[in-house]
C-alpha cells in the first residue's frame, strides 16, 4: 500500500463554530428564552460567548476527559455549550429531564458527571436529586443574575451570565486526538439500565457532514430551521454541528412545545423546516388545523424517532403542501442513518405513490452501510422481500457502550456490525423500510404482525388522533394485536367502524383481535409511544374470545 502524502489535522468539534463565525457571521440563532422574549444574535456573537464559556470552564477546573452535564431546552445558551465544553477537550453529557429519577441518578453517577449546567425550569429536579448526585462539584444557572433560582442545600449555584461577564473571548482551542470524546448521549433504557453513546469530536465531525449528503434541500443560507427534536437528546439529530456549516439559521423554541406555540413561534420566524417525532407533529397538525392554515414559510418536515402515519404524510403534503422526509436512526448512531428525500424522477409523480415511498425510511446516509440478518445469523438479500434484523456499520456509529463492558459485547456481531433491533427489509436500489422493532412484533402462531401497519391502517380512519399496537397473551396462538386507540377531538368512532376498515387494508389473522379506547397514550423519555408501558398495562387483558 502506498501512503497519500498528505496534512492530517484533526477533525474538531471546534472547527465547526469557527468556521460558522468566519463564513456566515450573521446566521441567525433566534431563541424562545426561558425568562420570557425572544434572544436574538448570530454565528459570530455566539462564537465570542463560546469563547467566554470555555475559559470560564478552564478556570473552573475543568479539564480535557472530564464530563459536563446539561439538563435543558433547546436554547442558546444550550447551543453555546455544546461548543464550549467539548472545545476544550471536555465531554458534553446531555440528560433528558423526562427520565425516571432512578435513570437520572443512574447516568449522572455512572458518567461521573464534574458541573451540571441547568435551565432554572429545572430547578426543582436539581434540588431533589442533589443528595444523590454523588460526582458533581458544581451547580451552573443557565439565567442571568436577575432570574437566579433559589436552591436549598446544594450551596452555591453559580450564574451563567456572571461567570461569562467576567471571562475573555479571546481563545486559541487546544488540537488533540480527533478520537477523544466530545458527547455523551444515554439512552431512554427501555430495557435495563440507560447505556451511554460517547461520540468522538472524529465522528461528530463526520456525521455533520454526511447529513448534508442527504438533507441538502433544507439547509443553506436564507433558510432556517426549527428543532422540536430536543437538544438533551443525541445532538437534536446533529442538526447543532449541520446547521453551522451551511449557515443555517436555527429557531430554537425554548420550553414551549405545545401545538400552539409552536405555530405563533414558526409564524413569526418563518422556519423553512422543522424536525421532530410524530407525537410533535401531531399536536401541530392540530393546531394548524384549528387555524386553518399552516404557519408562514414552512415548507418541509423532518419526522424520525418512530415511523410516521401513512394519514399524517397524506396530510403534511395534501392539505397543507409541506414536503415530508422520513429520517431514520439511533442514538448509537450519532443519530441518522436514512433519509427519504425522493429522487427528482419520484418527486414528480402522484401524491398516492409519493407518499408511499415516503412511508419507507429512504436511502441509506452516506457512511453508514446496511445489512440485514435472518435468526440463524445468515445474510439475507436485498430484494425488498426478505425480512430480518438490521445491523449496521459506519464512522459514526458505536462499537460499544461507555463504561459498560456487558453491554458492548452483546452490541456488535463478530464482523464487528451494530444489531439495531430494528426488523427491516431493503429493496435492490437499497432503500430500507424498517418493518417494526424486534420486541414489537406480535407473534401470532407461526406469523409475525407489524404493529406499525397496522397502525397506519387504523390512522386512516379520521376518527382517531393517535395509536397503538401491543400483543397481548393468547391460550392458542401465544400472542394477539390489540389496537389501543385515542379518539380524535369531536369523533366518536366505534370498535367495529375501525374494524370495517382495518378488513380493506389488512389480511384476516392481522386483524386485532381487541380495541380499547383511552384518552392519552404514554410517551417515552424522547415523546415516542411507549409500548412497554402499554404492555404492562395491559399484560392481564382478556381478549374477547
Amino acid at each position: 500500500m502506498l501512503p497519500g502524502v498528505m496534512m492530517n489535522r484533526p477533525l474538531l468539534v471546534s472547527n465547526l463554530i469557527d468556521y460558522a463565525a468566519e463564513v456566515h457571521p450573521d446566521g441567525p440563532i433566534v431563541s424562545s428564552t426561558v425568562e420570557g422574549g425572544l434572544h436574538r444574535y448570530g454565528y459570530k456573537q455566539a462564537r465570542a460567548r463560546i469563547a467566554r464559556l470555555a475559559n470560564a470552564l478552564i478556570a473552573g477546573g475543568i479539564k480535557p476527559g472530564d464530563r459536563v452535564a446539561t439538563l435543558a431546552w433547546n436554547g442558546y445558551r444550550h447551543f453555546e455549550l455544546y461548543y464550549a465544553i467539548s472545545g476544550i477537550g471536555a465531554v458534553c453529557h446531555t440528560i433528558n429531564p423526562r427520565l425516571s429519577p432512578e435513570q437520572f441518578t443512574y447516568i449522572v453517577n455512572h458518567a461521573e458527571d464534574q458541573v451540571l449546567f441547568f435551565d432554572t425550569t429545572f430547578a426543582p429536579i436539581v434540588e431533589k436529586m442533589a443528595p444523590s448526585l454523588k460526582s458533581l462539584k458544581h451547580y451552573v444557572a443557565m439565567t442571568d443574575a436577575e432570574h437566579m433560582p433559589a436552591l436549598a442545600g446544594i450551596g452555591t449555584v453559580h450564574c451563567y451570565e456572571t461567570l461569562l461577564a467576567a471571562a475573555s473571548e479571546r481563545i486559541v482551542w487546544p488540537e488533540f486526538d480527533e478520537n477523544a470524546a466530545a458527547a455523551l448521549c444515554y439512552t431512554s433504557g427501555t430495557t435495563g439500565e440507560p447505556k451511554g453513546a460517547l461520540y468522538s469530536h472524529r465522528s461528530t465531525v463526520l456525521h455533520a457532514l454526511f447529513v448534508l449528503t442527504g438533507m441538502g434541500k433544507g439547509l443553506g443560507l436564507g433558510k432556517s430551521i426549527l428543532p422540536v427534536v430536543p437538544m438533551f437528546h443525541v445532538n437534536a439529530w446533529g442538526l447543532n454541528y449541520t446547521a453551522p456549516l451551511t449557515g443555517t439559521g436555527l429557531v430554537l423554541p425554548g420550553p414551549k412545545l405545545d401545538g400552539a406555540s409552536l405555530f405563533d413561534l414558526m409564524d413569526l420566524e418563518h422556519p423553512y423546516a422543522s424536525w421532530g417525532v410524530p407525537t410533535v407533529w401531531l399536536g401541530l397538525m392540530a393546531e394548524m388545523k384549528k387555524r386553518g392554515r399552516k404557519p408562514v414559510g414552512l415548507s418541509e418536515a423532518i419526522i424520525g424517532g418512530s415511523a410516521a402515519p401513512r394519514a399524517m404524510i397524506e396530510t403534511l403534503e395534501k392539505d397543507y403542501d409541506i414536503d415530508v422526509v422520513h429520517a431514520w436512526g439511533m442514538t448509537e448512531m450519532s443519530p441518522i442513518g436514512s433519509i427519504g428525500r425522493l429522487t427528482l424522477d419520484e418527486e414528480s409523480r402522484a401524491l398516492e405513490d409519493r407518499v408511499t415511498l415516503k412511508q419507507t425510511q429512504g436511502h441509506r446516509m452516506f457512511g453508514v452501510d446496511f445489512k440485514i440478518v435472518a435468526e440463524d445469523g445468515k445474510a439475507l438479500p436485498h430484494d425488498d422481500t426478505a425480512q430480518g434484523e438490521l445491523f449496521v456499520r459506519g464512522n459514526s456509529i458505536v462499537s460499544g457502550y461507555f463504561n459498560n463492558a456487558g453491554a458492548s459485547a452483546r452490541a456488535c456481531d463478530k464482523d464487528g456490525w451494530f444489531g439495531t433491533g430494528d426488523v427491516a427489509k431493503i429493496s435492490p436500489r437499497g432503500v430500507l423500510t424498517i418493518v417494526d422493532r424486534t420486541k414489537d412484533l406480535v407473534k401470532s402462531g407461526g406469523e409475525w404482525i407489524s404493529s406499525i401497519d397496522v397502525e397506519n391502517a387504523a390512522l386512516a380512519h379520521p376518527g382517531l388522533a393517535n395509536c397503538a399496537v401491543i400483543g397481548v397473551p393468547h391460550p392458542k396462538w401465544h400472542e394477539r394485536p390489540m389496537l389501543v386507540a385515542v379518539k380524535a377531538a369531536g369523533a366518536d368512532p366505534s370498535k367495529a367502524e375501525i374494524l370495517s376498515l382495518l378488513e380493506t387494508k389488512l389480511a384476516k389473522w392481522q386483524l386485532p383481535d381487541d380495541i380499547v379506547f383511552v384518552d392519552s397514550l404514554p410517551l417515552g423519555p424522547t415523546g415516542k409511544v411507549s409500548k412497554r408501558d402499554l404492555r404492562a398495562k395491559f399484560a392481564e387483558h382478556k381478549l374477547p374470545e
